[in-house]
């Protein structure tokens, strides 16, 4: 009852990659470079294991971005002449590399650091990839010439690539889809087919995370424009209700989001999220079993894990692991509160 993990992505070590940032350069190069993803990655695993997590993942040490760590093994990228373009709808801008030719996968793109954590870890693994409409909506199309057309052949590579994590042993596969809180009626129209597509085949785990962003400026100035509801989950959260998908995550803690919309969620297991990634200031046990209580007014117990808002990687180290100590002791507290009745 009540388990943890996080959305996916965790701060770089200082020694790997520039700190602080959501795109950080990377310290080395060449067979240096891979060895401290390696390093990373097995830091990360340890810390979420000390933490008590349940589900633990890679950190996402091994990736420069969420998006484009995945872009780099895919043919028809041009990663050389990248563009400068608004993303999420104008919410900041980002250079992006542009879509030039049929998209096709150079071959694995993640065995090294999914293997690696299989094998070094005997809890529950989730590993991430990016969902195929916030993929479309972070790179230059070139080529397609048509959003949804150009969704579903990311959808296709994304497929292959989940399958072979399937069988490296992942047990849960999650597709972040930032994109779904900015184009919501796109997401209901195309976008949950998208990532339909994406999971075929797979018997594995499968999640979602929606959220509202890192706790980047760009986002927390988003925010501060939404009102006194965030009510963006109210349109897609239907249509994921009906989909395959088996988990689902929201944003909870510290935002404006009803928390009735996750009754729209009936039947699925619901990733809440109870840890701020926007704030340094570190939870208490007692505020992260305060908000599971809050959600289980709407969420069955047996259908609720306990997660981050969103990642965590433009945070300091020390403050994320602090607020995974959080989260873990939190969830404790409120296996003792709500008990098993």
């Amino acid at each position: 009852m009540f388990e943890t993990a996080t959305a996916g992505s965790l701060p770089k070590p200082g020694w790997l990659a520039e700190t602080g940032k959501l795109w950080p350069e990377w310290k080395g190069t060449g067979s240096d470079l891979l060895q401290a993803k390696a390093d990373a990655t097995l830091l990360w695993i340890k810390a979420q294991e000390d933490a008590g997590l349940d589900v633990v993942g890679d950190g996402e040490q091994a990736r420069q971005h969420f998006v484009h760590g995945f872009l780099e093994q895919v043919e028809g990228i041009d990663f050389a002449n990248k563009v400068k373009m608004g993303i999420r709808n104008n919410r900041y801008d980002a250079m992006v590399p542009q879509v030039v030719a049929p998209l096709r996968l150079k071959g694995r793109v993640h065995a090294f650091e999914a293997q690696l954590a299989r094998a070094h870890t005997r809890r529950k693994l989730k590993f991430t990839l990016p969902g195929p409409m916030t993929i479309v909506d972070t790179v230059a199309d070139r080529f397609y010439g048509d959003r949804v057309q150009m969704a579903m052949a990311f959808a296709e590579l994304l497929n292959q690539e989940a399958l072979a994590l399937q069988a490296d042993g992942v047990d849960i596969i999650q597709f972040d889809e930032p994109a779904f809180n900015v184009y919501m009626k796109d997401a209901a129209d195309w976008g949950v087919a998208a990532l339909e597509r994406a999971v075929q085949g797979l018997h594995c785990t499968t999640a979602v995370h929606i959220c509202y962003g890192y706790g980047i400026q760009a986002n927390v100035d988003w925010k501060h424009t939404l009102g006194e509801e965030w009510r963006q989950y109210e349109q897609v959260f239907p249509v994921l209700a009906r989909s395959s998908i088996g988990q689902v995550s929201l944003e909870c803690y510290h935002s404006h989001v009803p928390p009735e919309l996750m009754a729209l969620l009936r039947g699925k297991d619901v990733m809440v999220g109870v840890i701020d990634v926007a704030s340094d200031v570190v939870e208490t046990p007692e505020q992260v079993a305060d908000t599971i209580g809050t959600a289980l007014r709407y969420v069955p117990r047996e259908h609720l894990i306990a997660c981050t808002n969103c990642g965590l990687a433009p945070m300091s180290r020390a403050v994320a692991l602090a607020k995974l100590e959080a989260l873990a002791q939190g969830a404790a507290l409120a296996r003792q509160r709500f008990g098993q009745g």
